[in-house]
């Protein structure tokens, strides 16, 4: 494996913390008991236990998290079986069509993703709140799936569907047994992605919310336009946190499910 060059390594370095930098400064008067981000007073955790004080922030969170379970686990479902669908066409100009299709879902301004919905439910009456932007979240993380979960399907020798088929295999065989164990990896990197977009989505949400309902990336932006708040260092700390915790998890479940699958093929 080729090493990187002092040039390389000094390069990284300034990118990671360009990009960290910032976050961490917010963390870090997180802890401030002053009300200010100029000095740095003494170390407390009142902006942290303001945030678990206020009932309608505890709300707001939880909005937030069972948005993004559900989202991810509708999406997860869905880009599942649309990538085994595209993959099972046999046109090349048709699937060829489809991806193009997906792939601009992924490229497209989320303004543009947003106003889109907010028409949509205008016209055919859907109130804006829960079902809307579970519906908006939905919606833009199938295509995040679908592109996480083609690589592991065209990779895939068929001749294993194949000689499952000779042997007596139905459909559903073929898929509870044969592919969907196969593609876990691109199945648990799609639903942890599409969790990550959830959580971290403002400009889609903010079009299609409404009626009392809000998620934490709504609220920040309302309270950051109210004034400078230390609360909002601590909200925005514990997106950070959930954000890393959702990381880490999925490298222990793709760890995981690398190891068993190893011990499988060694058997």
């Amino acid at each position: 494996m080729k090493k990187l060059s002092t040039v390389s390594k000094v390069y990284l370095v300034l990118v990671f913390i360009i990009l960290y930098a910032p976050i961490f400064y917010l963390i870090f008067y997180s802890f401030n008991s002053g009300g200010s981000m100029n000095h740095f007073e003494s170390f407390t955790l009142e902006h942290y236990k303001a945030i678990f004080d206020d009932s309608r922030l505890i709300v707001i969170l939880m909005n937030t998290v069972i948005v993004a379970l559900l989202s991810g686990l509708i999406a997860t479902i869905i880009g599942t079986l649309g990538a085994i669908g595209i993959v099972s066409i046999k046109d090349h100009k048709m699937r060829n069509t489809l991806l193009s299709l997906n792939n601009v879902l992924i490229v497209s301004p989320d303004v543009v993703i947003g106003a889109s919905f907010l028409i949509l439910f205008t016209i055919i009456g859907i109130k804006l709140g829960f079902a809307s932007v579970l519906i908006s979240h939905v919606a833009f993380s199938i295509p995040i799936v679908v592109l996480m979960v083609l690589p592991k399907l065209l990779e895939m020798n068929t001749s294993l569907i194949d000689a499952a088929k000779d042997l007596g295999a139905t459909k559903r065989d073929v898929l509870t047994r044969i592919i969907l164990p196969y593609i876990q990896p691109g199945i648990f990197a799609g639903f942890f992605l599409a969790l990550t977009y959830s959580l971290d989505d403002f400009a889609v949400t903010f079009f299609v919310t409404g009626n009392g309902f809000s998620t934490l990336s709504v609220e920040i932006y309302s309270m950051a336009r109210a004034g400078i708040s230390l609360t909002i260092n601590a909200i925005s700390g514990l997106v950070f946190f959930i954000t890393v915790l959702v990381v880490i998890g999925y490298y222990f479940v793709t760890n995981r499910t690398k190891n068993n699958t190893s011990e499988g093929v060694h058997r």
